[in-house]
């Protein structure tokens, strides 16, 4: 079997401007609004460092200072915890700071997933690396990255989540065509489409934000002209290094593939921060299972819906 060198970087975008989160995100990152009591990148975070990623590149904007303060130590406040002996609340302060070892660069121009990712090409280099989006929170009894990374070692190329969802639904995402292998939850695939028109979508499984990408993937966004909405699509890089390995593609192309890509079929929890309706559902469910909330978070919720008109 082939040796393919090893995930130990994980890239997370996060530049956006969270302009469905108006006025909350006119100074506050959203990546930084909490759920519960811990902002939504630091899970993020949390789940590339459990998958053994603790080189950690953000990829930041312009008012994103805070959440670098979230991953610095803050010694004023842990000094202040300390002197009150409360070492719990020490103990929090310090678990962001010590998750990983935090890199930075910023996207000045914000031109689409696909070149945030590109930023990250001289921080990455020539090695493989995992790409996690802010937005989708897994969680952490399901181990997804930890299962792409296992695919990636074994297949090479890149790797893709995948989750199916109603035809109804399928326009919202980038989804895929993809074929069947000899492992039940991987499959090959063989197209993408971002935002496919309703009707016609080559599947019912789309992309969530999960994906660990070959190196290859740098220089084919490096070409890769602006598409949907005018940004540089992640996906349409994908798309092309699937096409190098369908038979599609040029000799020169073929030359260098960049290994084809696959996707990890995932049917665990997953957490959507994108939109006001599907935060406030990950509000409830994390309150839910919380041991310290749930006694008393939840007889409230029920009668709280109950007393509804």
């Amino acid at each position: 079997m082939a040796q393919f060198a090893a995930v130990t970087k994980a890239v997370v975008p996060a530049a956006g401007l969270g302009t469905r989160f108006l006025p909350a995100t006119k100074a506050t990152p959203k990546e930084m609004l909490p759920i519960v009591d811990k902002p939504a990148i630091q899970y993020v975070v949390e789940e590339a460092a459990a998958a053994g990623l603790t080189d950690v590149l953000l990829i930041t904007g312009r008012s994103k200072r805070s959440i670098e303060d979230h991953f610095d130590r803050a010694y004023e406040l842990e000094e202040a915890l300390a002197a009150k002996d409360d070492n719990d609340r020490l103990a929090v302060v310090r678990e962001s700071s010590q998750l990983a070892t935090v890199h930075y660069v910023r996207q000045g121009d914000p031109r689409g997933l696909g070149h945030a990712v590109l930023c990250a090409a001289q921080h990455v280099g020539s090695a493989p690396f995992a790409v996690l989006l802010g937005d989708d929170v897994i969680d952490p009894r399901d181990p997804l990255l930890t299962r792409m990374i296992e695919v990636r070692s074994r297949y090479g190329g890149s790797v893709v989540a995948l989750m199916e969802v109603d035809p109804e639904q399928v326009s919202q995402y980038g989804c895929v065509a993809i074929s069947p292998t000899e492992e039940e939850d991987v499959v090959t695939v063989t197209d993408l489409v971002e935002k496919p028109v309703p009707g016609e979508a080559p599947s019912q499984w789309i992309i969530i934000g999960r994906y660990v990408c070959d190196p290859a993937i740098f220089e084919v966004l490096r070409h890769t002209a602006p598409g949907r909405g005018g940004e540089i699509q992640l996906t349409d890089a994908l798309k092309e290094l699937a096409r190098r390995t369908s038979g599609t593609a040029t000799d020169d192309e073929a030359a260098t593939p960049g290994g084809g890509v696959r996707g990890v079929l995932f049917r665990g929890r997953r957490y959507d921060t994108g939109n006001k309706l599907d935060y406030l559902r990950t509000l409830v469910q994390f309150a839910c299972d919380r041991g310290d909330l749930a006694d008393e978070f939840v007889p409230w919720l029920r009668k709280y819906l109950a007393d509804l008109p």
